[in-house]
């Protein structure tokens, strides 16, 4: 945000369009960075969708095994 302050005050000085705020192109970037692992993905053969929800999925699994049972202390 500091950075921001100053580029915009420099910006106003010398004339020159002002910087974007900071967070304003967040979900574009996000978008590009999703969008390039698929493609990676597709490239390495590996199904496009699901890998984030199978990851997530089997970790869950893996934390229900380690829980102990019902009545267990």
């Amino acid at each position: 945000m500091h950075q921001y302050v100053f580029d915009a005050y420099r910006a106003a000085q010398l004339g020159e369009p002002m910087p974007p705020a900071p967070g304003t192109h967040d979900v574009a970037v996000l978008r590009s960075v999703r969008d390039r692992r698929r493609f990676e993905r597709v490239l390495a053969g590996r199904p496009a969708r699901g890998g984030l929800r199978t990851a997530v999925r089997s970790a869950v699994r893996a934390v229900l095994r380690r829980r102990p049972g019902p009545g267990v202390c």
